[in-house]
């Protein structure tokens, strides 16, 4: 399995990140190429939308095991597989959960030693309070919600988490992935115990991210603070925003909206956000329903990526399922990325391609084709056809 390799350091209060290596590092210059085509805007069936989760989960958990590590990678994939059950109540798909679940003992990082849990970047046990470690709460939660309500599917979630919201620490998200791996945990956190410090933390966490990520003139997020325009630049010289990075905080906005209470006083505040995302993402869209993977500057990592495209497109059907996107206006833009989805990205056998390598960035001349698969690619392609469903229903 490829993993990424970073280090991040702390220094006067800020998180500065040293370079994330890129898991495609050597490949050949060569560009990506896809069928091209304009998209289409009609809309499927619900039959039609549970037929490619048939098609793409059943490929996958034919070929992967469920015994694989709970790192941020593996444990996307499940985020998807379960709003997939949902949709589908397909035991098998809960079933494959489970197992993963209980191989990893219901943890992220396993150190029991809090004196040496760490935040920054790490695939180790004892870095238990970074992100990429907990993206796997979400799905304990949900499947100690679904049942049976065994405390030890949750223990771990609330003794991390816990621990985590009785520290003094706001730089928890200092890259744009970490706000779909945790703020996500901090609302079903907040079901689970009905304790109120998980939502006012998510929300100092958040904008500690926002200090650092966050550009207010396209409402898009760099991806981390290596990346502020004018500092890094794409080849033509405009703000690099990486489409997987984007992709990340637009669901991860879909998914904390969907668990706030709709009196929540912070309620306002991330619907703003999202919908100011939503208007930047429908402007950017390339003709053939994709997004490219630097947002702004298409010519500098051209052609077709499924990750980000998918993200998005959850994004934007979860806005019209919930009133917070105008169907009208926005419904076009989805099924576009639908359309690119369903003909170029998933292919006959049902494997999930086009996925960009893990990495942290757009990179000129990287390899990305029908080959390119990956975990978290295939849970954001499950998470689209489920909102997909809904919406057909």
């Amino acid at each position: 399995m490829k993993k990424r390799t970073m280090a991040a350091i702390l220094a006067g209060g800020m998180l500065l990140l040293a370079g994330c290596a890129d898991m495609s590092a050597g490949m050949s210059a060569k560009r990506a190429t896809a069928p091209a085509h304009e998209a289409r805007t009609t809309i499927p069936t619900r039959a039609e939308a549970l037929a490619v989760i048939d098609k793409v989960n059943g490929y996958w958990q034919r070929t992967t095991p469920p015994t694989e590590w709970s790192f941020w990678n593996v444990a996307v994939y499940h985020t998807g597989n379960l709003a997939a059950y949902e949709v589908t109540h397909n035991e098998a798909y809960r079933q494959y959960s489970e197992r993963w679940a209980e191989y990893n003992g219901w943890k992220g990082a396993k150190s029991d030693n809090k004196a040496e849990w760490k935040l920054t970047y790490g695939e180790t046990d004892d870095h238990v309070l970074f992100g990429d470690w907990q993206v796997c709460f979400q799905s304990y939660i949900d499947l100690y919600r679904l049942g049976p309500q065994d405390p030890r599917r949750v223990a771990r979630a609330r003794e991390v988490m816990g621990h985590e919201i009785g520290t003094d620490r706001v730089d928890y998200w200092w890259w744009a992935d970490g706000l779909y791996m945790v703020m996500p945990v901090m609302t079903k956190m907040y079901h689970l115990t009905g304790d109120r410090r998980y939502l006012d933390k998510m929300v100092a966490y958040f904008e500690y991210a926002n200090s650092l990520m966050y550009d207010p003139e396209t409402h898009l997020y760099y991806r981390d603070a290596r990346y502020v325009y004018p500092q890094h630049q794409s080849v033509n010289g405009k703000k690099d925003f990486w489409a997987r990075g984007d992709g990340w905080v637009f669901a991860a906005l879909a998914k904390v909206l969907a668990d706030l209470p709709r009196d929540d006083p912070y309620r306002p505040m991330f619907e703003e956000r999202f919908r100011a995302m939503a208007q930047t993402l429908k402007g950017i869209q390339a003709p053939e329903g994709y997004w490219t993977r630097s947002l702004l500057d298409p010519a500098h990592a051209p052609g077709p990526e499924t990750s980000g495209t998918a993200f998005f497109t959850y994004g934007m059907l979860w806005g019209i399922n919930n009133g917070l996107l105008d169907r009208g206006t926005y419904l076009p833009v989805a099924a576009k990325g639908w359309d690119y989805l369903t003909r170029t990205a998933i292919q006959a056998d049902g494997k999930v391609g086009y996925v960009q390598p893990i990495g942290d960035r757009a990179i000129p001349g990287q390899v990305v084709d029908r080959n390119s698969t990956a975990h978290f690619g295939v849970g954001a392609v499950l998470l689209v056809a489920s909102e997909m469903a809904k919406l057909t229903h």
